[in-house]
């Protein structure tokens, strides 16, 4: 149909704003950079995203950076210095193991109920009796004389069984006046025997 054919009167529609722009289909041509830009654009923001997005995932997922809720504090125990250097004082009711000393334990006591023996090996009449005497004032209770050839013994000698009894012996050995304790059983018999080779007042 030609506008001639055209039966309506031309209305606002009909009349083009601008009378130079083209119409209809005929419109003008593109430049180059108008048909380029869209490509241009996704080549350049395409990287840039990418590596933003591996950079964050890499951030969120680095092991180093450990839990964001965990503590940063030395989980270590605790030593005895304190915050100013000095070593702290321990508290009160405790001990230092370190300079805890041993307790010795205590000495042996003489057992006055020790059965001791007196030997007369002087040849001097009443000398055991004599030391008998003097024991029991002492306050041995067990005390017993006899006679004795004192052979292979020099020196009068107080004779004793084992170690346990020594603190005797030597309570009797001090009593008396002598000086020569020995540990043998050979010769103590069961508790403590005194050979008097001489009188130990002489």
């Amino acid at each position: 149909m030609s506008k001639a054919d055209y039966p309506y009167p031309d209305d606002e529609f009909d009349v083009p704003a601008d009378p130079d722009a083209p119409r209809g289909v005929h419109r003008a041509p593109r430049s180059a950079w108008a048909k380029w830009w869209p490509f241009l654009a996704v080549l350049v923001l395409a990287p840039v995203l990418a590596y933003a997005a591996v950079t964050v995932w890499g951030v969120l997922n680095d092991p180093s950076t450990g839990d964001p809720g965990s503590s940063t504090i030395d989980d270590e125990a605790p030593d005895d210095t304190a915050s100013d250097g000095t070593a702290e004082e321990p508290t009160e009711g405790t001990e230092d193991p370190g300079t805890t000393e041993s307790e010795a334990p205590p000495a042996p006591q003489p057992v006055l109920s020790t059965p001791v023996e007196v030997l007369n090996a002087a040849g001097i009449g009443g000398l055991a009796g004599t030391q008998q005497q003097k024991l029991t004032v002492a306050g041995f209770t067990a005390v017993t004389t006899g006679n004795s050839d004192g052979a292979g013994v020099d020196d009068s000698t107080v004779f004793y069984a084992s170690e346990d009894l020594k603190p005797t012996a030597d309570l009797v050995a001090q009593t008396l006046g002598i000086t020569t304790v020995t540990m043998s059983a050979e010769d103590a018999g069961d508790g403590i025997v005194v050979l008097l080779k001489s009188d130990p007042a002489g």
